[in-house]
């Protein structure tokens, strides 16, 4: 291996083979308490807390450590507003037909609609974009690589991060996500990726009964 600039790990900690079952275990059972949600509370959550679990995504692994990513939080209600009006009238649209039926179908256990009221009522959203260049500056103008792989793991940092704090979330991805660019005061070279919804769940929040529905074990997972 060639000679790079490099650092000691000194913050790995191992743990005994007995306590590792039993933190494998800890993590299981509370990450499965995690739901996606459409019904929000109103409560606020203070920022600082926002902004932690943020820092928690960007710590996430990424191609050539470029971290192709940008976060938008939104607390501001004028554009929550917004992007709630642009995002219904893009899902109109899509559950009018322009999904398919087979689209449609499959959706049609969660009760999803084109009524999206947790994006006016839900006290966080976070846009996340991807970026097609960049690299450690903003000013780098680099090819990004494994980008869509990069940003889904921070995705899923973020979405645990808010998880471990005791908040809520629904990921939402309205097709198409542009106009989040106008809204956000993003340029050409970002990408919404995803809108992520955080906050309390309101007192009648529910879950679908099919998204509780788990793959047996030995259907998603081998060992050779």
């Amino acid at each position: 291996m060639k000679n790079h600039d490099c650092s000691p790990l000194t913050d790995f900690i191992e743990y005994p083979s007995n306590e590792m079952l039993k933190r494998s275990e800890q993590f299981y059972d509370d990450i499965k308490r995690r739901h996606s949600i459409r019904s929000f509370s109103d409560r606020d959550v203070d920022k600082a807390i926002i902004e932690n679990c943020i820092k928690a995504a960007a710590s996430a692994p990424s191609g050539a450590n470029h971290q192709p990513w940008h976060f938008v939080a939104i607390h501001s209600s004028e554009i929550k507003k917004q992007i709630r009006h642009q995002a219904e009238l893009h899902e109109q649209g899509f559950y009018d037909g322009r999904a398919g039926d087979e689209w449609l179908d499959a959706l049609k256990p969660l009760g999803t609609d084109a009524n999206k009221p947790y994006l006016e009522h839900a006290p966080w959203l976070i846009a996340i974009f991807s970026q097609k260049r960049g690299g450690l500056t903003v000013d780098d103008q680099n090819s990004n690589y494994y980008v869509h792989e990069s940003v889904g793991i921070a995705t899923g940092f973020l979405i645990n991060a808010l998880h471990s704090c005791g908040l809520a979330t629904l990921t939402h991805t309205p097709k198409p996500m542009s106009f989040l660019n106008k809204i956000c005061n993003r340029g050409d070279n970002d990408r919404a990726y995803m809108l992520l919804i955080a906050g309390y769940p309101a007192k009648d929040a529910t879950i679908p009964a099919h998204a509780q529905l788990k793959k047996p074990f030995t259907d998603i997972a081998t060992f050779l």
